[in-house]
């Protein structure tokens, strides 16, 4: 048992040093080689933040590790996937700072996750014989399918979630708006006064259009493209009324209040929808559950009076 234990030490250790060998022998390509030379000459907005690097842990310098060579296999079956536009999108509404290629990594990294716990737990199943070779090899490339399904799952969460808060936050932005507006100051003094008092992803999406027009695209542009990128109706709607108020001179604060109310307005309905909703289902315990509870409570004395008289 000791000697078992020695020599898969040394097969781990060996496998470790032929990945460390491959990726010091691993040729770059010429991005890679002049990213350091051209680090300087990178510009970046202003209101834009830039992100702190965190520790990185076991599990993230493994990723690193596999993330040259999933990057290359990846690369070259999404240059004739379908979806990559459809896919940048979902990235850009989940506001994540990804490329398609990272993605689709990611998602052979969480496939390649699931299959080898699946092998790990099935493989002693088979061994006990309470799972045949066969079977356990067809659910681990189930488990396979399911980790790289799993990514896709998850990013759309993410980006209902953050749609949600988004239209949460919508309300009271649009009214602020609306009082910056209303005191004189233009739709982008309105929207800077915005970003500065307010934090969230609705203001995070509003630092981009304003990073945006101070690059030189104009205020209209940069809300169609914000309009474009999100699937929430009511923010379509709010930008189609600040880019038609803009056009035609029609006062902007009444606007915006209004889509604000609006909003209000749904969120109440969705609210009582949802208690309806609600109030239907808690109907099956009352009749399934508690209802013949009491019907056996109500009945049973008078069935053991006649059962005494009889």
């Amino acid at each position: 048992m000791n000697w078992t234990i020695i020599i898969g030490l040394i097969l781990a250790s060996g496998l470790w040093l032929v990945f460390q060998s491959v990726k010091a022998v691993r040729t770059l390509n010429f991005s890679d080689r002049i990213a350091p030379y051209m680090r300087s000459s990178e510009l970046q907005a202003s209101l834009l933040e830039e992100t702190k690097t965190n520790p990185k842990g076991m599990w993230d310098g493994f990723y690193e590790l596999l993330l040259p060579f999933i990057t290359d296999a990846v690369s070259k079956l999404n240059k004739t996937s379908a979806n990559t536009h459809l896919l940048e999108k979902r990235l850009e509404q989940a506001n994540l700072p990804k490329t398609t290629a990272d993605y689709r990594a990611e998602q052979v990294v969480w496939g390649f996750i699931a299959f080898i716990a699946s092998v790990a737990l099935l493989g002693l199943a088979a061994i006990q014989g309470r799972v045949s070779v066969a079977g356990a090899l067809i659910l681990s490339v189930a488990c396979a399918v399911t980790g790289f399904l799993a990514r896709d799952y998850w990013l759309t969460q993410t980006i209902k979630k953050r749609e949600k808060q988004m239209l949460a936050e919508f309300p009271a932005l649009a009214e602020l708006m609306a009082l910056s507006v209303t005191a004189g100051e233009s739709a982008v003094a309105a929207l800077e006064r915005v970003c500065r008092v307010s934090s969230g992803e609705l203001s995070t999406e509003f630092n981009k259009i304003l990073a945006q027009t101070r690059a030189g695209d104009g205020l209209v542009p940069a809300l169609q493209e914000f309009s474009q990128r999100t699937s929430v109706a009511a923010l379509a709607r709010f930008v189609d009324g600040i880019v038609v108020a803009i056009e035609r001179g029609t006062p902007l604060s009444d606007v915006l209040r209004a889509q604000a109310q609006d909003v209000r307005d749904a969120a109440k309905r969705e609210l009582m929808e949802a208690a309806g909703k609600k109030e239907i289902a808690m109907m099956v315990p009352v009749v399934f559950f508690i209802l013949p509870l009491t019907v056996v409570f109500a009945i049973f004395p008078g069935i053991s009076l006649l059962q005494i008289n009889l």
